[in-house]
């Protein structure tokens, strides 16, 4: 037999009702219960020994959270009682939590059914639990929490202090869905509906009011504007690192708990924040424990020129090895050019994200990534843009990680250096920027793990330019160095105008940034600049200046001659000793490391007090779109914690 209670009000839709016609003629269908309450259905069925509760209502069941906040919240289909129960007690819209305990007492199932949807799966109550679903199987929230709390030294070990405060508050008929209380007695914080705020607090200084006048008690206080979550799920109980999770997920989206509980059956973890980050929690736990069983970052790509398609293919095609050997989705989420922009949550199709993105909006980009509250996200500068590097400060303080190929913030005020790191470290987000000098080497984390195991850098010499050993290494093949450098912008390794390389602003920034990193307060203006192009060639249009270029061919093919003659070599090369930094063109020769570099190759010099003899060097490939795409891709991978 079963047992059907149908809500009344959906009987006034004229396909409701016939539905509700065919359930009654149902063979085996003997009772249908329209006018009572859940409750006295459930007692019916339990009367009865029903086979079965079936609830027609007008939703398809309990949802893993919110839909009107989780766009991709979905039908959890089995609960326990249990879990239904922890679940409906925030959420009274699908089951009232007096439903569940006639039935529960006599092993009848729940189902919940949809009178609108009657071929839809449902949610099945019952004893059973599923051993192999997911650990968490619902969040439900209740988002007008006013969190009461009575505290004071004199309830240190005072029998009866929280039975006064929960019978003067059931007096007053005020419900309490949430406690904590301190491990030293010395507070109790409870949950109340924001309506009931200020009736609570009058109820219990009247009743501590000998206390509290005394200076046993504090005033008792009201926190408003909160939330409460519940995490729900009976493969939860036993499991180390269930609370770790939560906990990392909700500091990682910069969410701080205010009060926490959980019962000893661990399947319910409660917690009281602020309003404001409800949606953002929602989010990022709805992520992170039920929509994968991997673990996903979310990329917000910013720049689509060489680097950032080149970033776009690597990852478009390194997407499911990540996911086959690391359990890891790296999502591109968000992409935008230098005139709009497109975010989808569910993630971007990189073979098509050019058609996506000719289909985005103009407007705020940073802002968009912030306002997505999505989790583990990751905004990636591909660009060269100073107004773009000014968000970084921004997107740090709301626990968006940054990766930048960008040398401006890491190489402008030391101030503004500082800061983003320093934001980096306190929200525990990652603010990276390897690119910035030898494109895919490995020389900012080399000089990092070597300060931070107690080594100092005592110098660095370096050629980090991969753009001017390019120029002239071809100009010492005896390429016209007009021609070299044309050659270079259509090589990649240098931008349309290439003043910015030439000029040497471009190595001083590297230099800066290697210097702050070894330690060394240091700024653009401390860097010294030997130039070897006359300043005129920096000023103008950049068509004046390819017309006026040529003009320097004669010169520097008369000082190649001259330089082969010695068997020496031109190296743009940056310096770092006794804090004095410098940057300008040398001559070399076999004995120097620098000699041997080819085409646009990178070698950095660390000397440090551990290799003060023999000089640690790194070198390699330091320019072109596809190593500095693959050095960015390094730097999102580090983030993500795979090895």
């Amino acid at each position: 037999m079963k047992v059907l209670k149908i809500n009344a009000a959906l009987l006034r839709d004229a396909e409701a009702a016939r539905r509700v016609e065919a359930l009654r003629a149902k063979a085996g269908v003997e009772v249908v219960v329209e006018g009572l309450s859940e409750s006295s259905a459930a007692r019916r069925a339990a009367e009865v020994n029903a086979e079965v509760l079936e609830i027609w209502t007008d939703v398809d069941g309990f949802m893993s959270a919110d839909r009107s906040v989780i766009e991709g919240a979905y039908l959890i289909e089995q609960l326990t009682y249990n879990e239904a129960m922890e679940l409906c007690n925030f959420d009274t819209k699908v089951l009232y939590p007096l439903t569940i305990f006639p039935v529960y007492q006599k092993n009848i199932p729940i189902h919940i059914r949809n009178i609108h949807n009657p071929q839809g799966a449902g949610t099945f109550i019952s004893s059973r639990q599923d051993q192999g679903g997911k650990t968490v199987k619902g969040i439900s929230s209740i988002d007008d929490t006013c969190l009461i709390t009575v505290r004071g030294m004199g309830m240190v070990g005072v029998i009866g202090v929280n039975y006064r405060i929960f019978k003067a508050l059931a007096r007053e008929n005020i419900s309490v869905f949430f406690v904590s209380q301190a491990s030293s007695e010395s507070s109790t914080s409870i949950g109340v509906r924001r309506g009931e705020g200020e009736q609570a607090v009058r109820v219990l200084t009247e009743e501590f009011l000998a206390e509290i006048s005394g200076g046993a008690i504090n005033e008792i206080t009201a926190q408003y504007d909160l939330a409460t979550l519940a995490v729900v799920g009976e493969n939860m109980r036993g499991r180390a690192g269930v609370a770790a999770k939560l906990f990392d997920t909700l500091g990682r989206s910069g969410i701080s708990v205010i009060s926490f509980a959980q019962g000893a059956l661990e399947i319910n973890i409660s917690f009281v924040i602020s309003r404001d980050d409800l949606r953002k929690a929602l989010n990022a736990l709805h992520d992170a424990f039920l929509m994968w069983d991997y673990s996903v970052l979310n990329l917000f790509i910013a720049g689509v020129g060489t680097v950032g398609a080149n970033l776009l293919e690597q990852i478009r095609s390194q997407q499911p090895k990540f996911l086959r050997d690391n359990s890891l989705q790296v999502r591109v989420v968000g992409i935008a050019n230098s005139r709009k922009f497109v975010i989808n949550r569910s993630g971007i199709d990189l073979a098509h994200w050019r058609e996506a993105l000719d289909g985005g909006v103009a407007g705020d980009y940073c802002g968009a990534v912030v306002s997505t509250d999505i989790f583990n996200p990751v905004f990636v500068d591909c660009t060269a843009n100073e107004t773009l590097a000014s968000t970084y400060s921004s997107l740090l303080e709301h626990n968006v990680s940054v990766v930048t190929a960008n040398k401006i913030a890491a190489s402008g005020d030391y101030e503004t250096y500082l800061r983003l790191k320093s934001i980096a470290r306190s929200r525990g987000v990652k603010f990276l920027f390897e690119t910035n000098v030898g494109a895919g080497l490995p020389i900012i984390k080399t000089i990092g793990e070597l300060v931070g195991s107690g080594d100092r850098i005592l110098k660095i010499e370096a050629v980090v330019s991969g753009t001017l050993n390019f120029i002239f290494n071809e100009v010492g093949r005896g390429v016209a160095f007009s021609s070299a450098v044309r050659g270079a912008v259509e090589a990649g390794f240098a931008e349309p105008d290439p003043r910015i390389d030439l000029s040497g602003t471009d190595v001083v920034r590297k230099l800066v940034i290697l210097s702050r990193e070894a330690g060394y307060d240091l700024s653009l203006a401390d860097v010294a600049i030997d130039p070897f192009m006359p300043s005129h060639f920096f000023e103008g249009t950049p068509d004046e200046f390819w017309e006026k270029l040529p003009g320097l061919d004669a010169e520097f093919e008369r000082r190649r001659v001259v330089l082969a003659d010695k068997g020496l070599k031109w190296r743009f090369v940056a310096t770092l000793e006794d804090g004095r930094a410098s940057v300008g063109l040398r001559e070399v020769g076999p004995e120097s490391p620098f000699y041997g570099l080819e085409g646009s190759g990178n070698v950095i010099l660390l000397t440090t007090e551990r290799y003060r003899d023999y000089p640690m060097e790194i070198k390699g490939y330091g320019a072109g779109a596809a190593v500095t795409a693959a050095g960015v891709f390094a730097d999102i991978i580090t983030i993500a914690g795979v090895r």
